[in-house]
């Protein structure tokens, strides 16, 4: 009999063991799946926050516009400038607004057909190169990548370069859809993008004629890339602390009645019409962006020309 309870007592207590861990996978289970669903709502309430920033920063470009009255002007002193940060009921919303058209468009530094035609871009962007004491060889890949035909450059590459790959792929043979895009091309590592970011753009053409860049928006180094006389001197010096307070609303106001005023005067203005937007929407410990590029920001629905989410 005393075997027997033994024995009994055994199975007992594997049997509550087998309970006992049965309840805490359970009581596990039950914690997953609520934070897992918690994560979740989270995540889509940033979502739509990250939505709603895009949506008011549209908002904040047509206010921006208002304010101007007619003038053919965007400047760095205006509202959509300037970083905006909302709190929600349940997270917050931080938005930002780049100009594009204060960056050199790639694009229009070379040709589809290969034939060279205005070199301004092109030249501007080589003396961005050298600003940023990058190899001037980094352009012939990228006119390759551009133009249509199968006809690589000295330090340039086409088809069989990009087939020999591992993986291989194909050429674009057509204008850059994307800044992602650029990291197909030859050469451009992540460090060279990293130093080109916030100089140089995809989308600084309107049916396929160049914008002119914006003298008011312009970074240092996209300005000291348009023209060599602006290497010399402290021309942009000047143009940088004039813009600290002013609007420059012609070219004169900075640079006079100058031969270098004539030289710019159909590729540098006032006013841009491109943007590029980067709203986060943040819930708890979720986090979701959407980054757009829109023109056409004063009409009643703006055209968006890249959205992205993440």
């Amino acid at each position: 009999m005393r075997g027997q309870k033994g024995f009994a007592l055994v199975i007992a207590l594997i049997v509550t063991t087998l309970l006992v861990a049965l309840l805490a996978e359970f009581v596990n289970e039950v914690y997953v799946d609520t934070s897992h669903s918690h994560n979740f709502v989270a995540s889509q309430q940033a979502g739509i926050l990250a939505e709603s920033g895009v949506d008011g920063a549209l908002k904040l470009l047509a206010y921006s516009g208002m304010l101007r009255g007619g003038e053919q002007y965007s400047s760095l002193l205006e509202p959509w400038a300037q970083p905006h940060s909302f709190d929600a009921d349940n997270g917050t919303v931080t938005v930002t607004i780049e100009e594009e058209s204060g960056k050199i468009d790639l694009n229009s530094t070379a040709s589809l057909t290969g034939v060279l035609g205005d070199t301004f871009y092109r030249d501007a962007l080589l003396r961005l190169f050298d600003n940023l004491k990058l190899s001037r060889d980094l352009y012939e890949p990228l006119a390759d990548w551009v133009d249509t035909n199968q006809e690589p450059r000295p330090s340039g590459a086409e088809k069989n370069y990009y087939s020999n790959l591992k993986p291989p792929y194909q050429v674009h043979n057509n204008l850059l859809e994307t800044m992602e895009e650029l990291a197909l091309v030859k050469g451009f590592t992540p460090e060279i993008l990293a130093k080109l970011k916030g100089f140089v753009t995809v989308y600084g053409t309107a049916n396929g004629i160049p914008a002119p860049i914006n003298i008011n928006t312009a970074p240092k180094e996209v300005l000291l890339s348009l023209h060599e006389d602006l290497l010399k001197g402290d021309q942009v010096a000047q143009i940088l602390e004039y813009r600290k307070t002013k609007v420059i609303k012609t070219l004169a106001d900075v640079l006079g009645n100058s031969p270098l005023t004539t030289a710019l005067a159909t590729k540098v203005a006032c006013k841009g019409s491109i943007y590029r937007i980067h709203s986060e929407g943040k819930v708890g410990e979720s986090i979701s962006v959407v980054e757009a590029v829109v023109t056409n920001v004063d009409a009643p629905r703006p055209t968006i020309l890249y959205w992205r989410e993440y």
